[in-house]
């Protein structure tokens, strides 16, 4: 080993409950480690009343976890489902590593990993059973795939119920098993569109960390409307809103471009309406001296004192901008 260099691209060994780390699956040279790009260029996809879900979405992504973040409805699965070859855009073009998607799509199937929204499982068959389907319809060697699930399981803490049919499964259970089979082919690409629905707090934190394990030299997609999600695993983010993007930074300059501007607010309870039609407004808490307002603002209020501010602050404040200068 004198002389060449070695880097982990899988993950220490840790099972769900213990904060879901993914078992070590070896290790490559770091010349044989791929390098990945994923290219978004003016893409867009109109539907039937010319009505355009995106429109002139670019974004170049290379190995780390991107938090895709926007509110309901706005293009965020639309994206998804063209970066995962589902759907094809009706403008632009999306490349795999200088490859066009839309002409070849198998060169990124074959290294996709894909969690749906709407995660559909065949209630009859049992995790091991339905993992071992998919593995096949992916055309993974049988021995391979075997063990490959057995890790999967462990990770995704199902291996004492692998034999149970999956139509008994709880949500939050089979949202595990779409997890689990999102990684079957160890993607270097890793779709999870909002992944941690029907998931418990605790699950929650456990996927997370799953997350920004499997970041290390592949790309992750975190589509999400939850900004905890993203501010706990995100090493980029884009912002989206009517199809359109609003941003894309790091967390820490989203950060700071809202840095000075947040204020903290005690004011009493009738006055909040009122308040909210005059301010920027990005959280509310109601406590026993009244209620704790969370300001945006060049200027504080009068009697606000300054905060350090949240992710949460800043996306609100960026599609307030945004939305602004689009009414304008």
């Amino acid at each position: 080993m004198s002389g060449a260099h070695y880097v982990t691209v899988t993950i220490r060994h840790r099972s769900w409950n213990q904060g879901g780390r993914i078992s070590v699956w070896g290790f490559k040279p770091l010349s044989e480690v791929p390098r990945v790009k994923l290219s978004i260029e003016n893409v867009g996809k109109r539907y039937s009343g010319n009505v355009w879900a995106l429109r002139r979405f670019s974004l170049e992504l290379k190995p780390g976890v991107l938090g895709l973040l926007g509110p309901n409805g706005a293009g965020k699965t639309t994206l998804m489902n063209i970066l995962a070859t589902i759907t094809r855009a009706s403008e632009g073009t999306v490349t795999w590593n200088g490859v066009d998607v839309a002409k070849d799509p198998n060169a990124l199937r074959a290294v996709l990993g894909y969690l749906p929204q709407d995660f559909g499982v065949y209630p009859n068959l049992s995790a091991q059973e339905f993992l071992e389907y998919l593995a096949a319809v992916k055309g993974l060697d049988a021995t391979a795939a075997r063990r490959r699930i057995d890790q999967l399981l462990n990770v995704v803490n199902l291996a004492d119920v692998r034999g149970r049919p999956l139509g008994g499964f709880s949500g939050g259970m089979k949202q595990r098993v779409g997890i689990a089979q999102a990684l079957l082919n160890d993607p270097r690409l890793l779709i999870v569109d909002e992944p941690t629905a029907g998931l418990d707090p605790e699950e929650r934190v456990r996927f997370r960390n799953l997350l920004s394990d499997l970041s290390g030299e592949r790309i992750v997609i975190l589509s999400t409307h939850i900004v905890s999600d993203v501010e706990a695993t995100a090493t980029d983010i884009a912002l989206i809103s009517n199809g359109a993007l609003v941003a894309h930074a790091s967390p820490e300059d989203l950060l700071q471009r809202v840095d000075g501007r947040v204020w903290e607010w005690v004011i009493p309870s009738a006055d909040l309406n009122a308040v909210k039609q005059v301010y920027r407004v990005s959280n509310t808490a109601r406590r026993s001296d009244g209620v704790h307002v969370r300001v945006l603002s060049e200027e504080p209020p009068q009697g606000a004192r300054p905060v350090a501010p949240t992710l949460e602050d800043a996306y609100l404040d960026a599609l307030s901008v945004y939305r602004t200068g689009v009414a304008a």
